[in-house]
């Protein structure tokens, strides 16, 4: 108690503060996503996301060495076909988007690089829901067995960690049991386990073509209001043979991030989702904030609630950061 106790005598030096600061980020905390087209020598800046592009697989490469190059080795890949139909039919096929970006990817840096792939249809179906349509909703469990074809397709093309996110039920115990029955028993599962049907998603939509064409997603993603509902999710994910879980959006669900993490022993990830990251960018345009410092005090903060990984579009800003000696 003061005067005895004065906490800001640790405060008051520099290097005193880096030696007692509680909380760190590392390169290696990050996954970085990438967009990836069909096509060569195409760079498109998506409009709502300043300093994010879809890619033709020629400049995924680019991206991908300049990441490395940083030490960020993590990336996740989101696919946009050339072609939809109502069942995302492109998403399972073998010389899809997604699967001939990992096999370029693997080709040109093979075990440097780890490759982690979203796992679902949004990007695939004409009508932008997250499986085929029946009865006015997402066919739940046709949705869990095409989730394990277009699985199983990611990694014979040679994917690293399967990342499912349609929000279905189920869909982790079916994606396990159809991997393990192909041999795929050592790819790992990182399951979008508490995923919220947020606003903070529309950029996204943008860069990954997906926005609904009727509706929405409350069906199937979480109510934004429920906490407890989390924690159900999450458990069952893990009976299921989930080996990561995740927390998405980041910013408005911290609470929620610590109390999975407090609950639940699996590694916990963080998605620092679209919108979320084009608020920081828009406002540091501005001149409203200073962005770099806003950048880091948010993935601090992330980290803090207990995220282990955070999937961030600010990535390769954060890896450029940590090598100059910023961070």
């Amino acid at each position: 108690m003061y005067p005895t106790t004065r906490l800001r005598r640790l405060r008051l030096n520099p290097i005193l503060r880096k030696l007692v600061q509680e909380t760190h980020i590392r390169i290696d905390d990050f996954i970085y996503p990438l967009f990836v087209v069909p096509g060569r020598n195409i760079k498109t800046e998506i409009s709502s996301m300043k300093g994010v592009y879809q890619q033709s697989i020629d400049k995924l490469l680019l991206d991908t060495e300049e990441c490395l190059k940083y030490g960020l080795k993590s990336i996740i890949l989101f696919g946009i076909p050339d072609s939809k139909d109502s069942v995302g039919s492109s998403a399972c096929k073998e010389n899809g988007i997604v699967q001939s970006a990992i096999k370029s990817l693997k080709k040109e840096f093979s075990s440097d690089i780890f490759i982690i792939t979203d796992l679902c249809f949004c990007e695939y179906t004409d009508h932008g829901h997250c499986g085929p349509i029946k009865d006015n909703t997402v066919d739940n469990d046709e949705t869990n067995r095409l989730l394990g074809i277009q699985a199983i397709s990611h990694c014979d093309a040679g994917a690293d960690m399967i990342a499912p996110s349609g929000m279905m039920d189920g869909m982790i115990m079916n994606i396990r049991k159809s991997l393990d029955e192909k041999g795929f028993t050592n790819i790992p599962i990182m399951s979008y386990a508490v995923k919220y049907a947020s606003a903070y998603y529309g950029p996204f939509r943008d860069a990954a073509e997906s926005i609904p064409q009727e509706g929405d997603r409350k069906s199937y993603q979480m109510n934004p209001a429920n906490r407890i509902e989390a924690y159900l999710e999450a458990d069952n994910d893990i009976g299921e043979g989930a080996d990561i879980l995740m927390v998405k959006p980041a910013l408005a669900y911290l609470d929620v991030i610590r109390e999975i993490k407090n609950r639940f022993n699996l590694p916990l990830a963080a998605y620092n989702v679209s919108g979320e990251y084009s608020m920081i960018k828009a406002a540091g345009q501005l001149g409203y904030i200073d962005e770099q410092k806003v950048i880091i005090e948010t993935m601090i903060s992330i980290k803090r609630a207990g995220a282990d990984i955070i999937l961030s579009y600010f990535a390769k800003e954060i890896a450029q950061w940590i090598n100059q000696g910023i961070l």
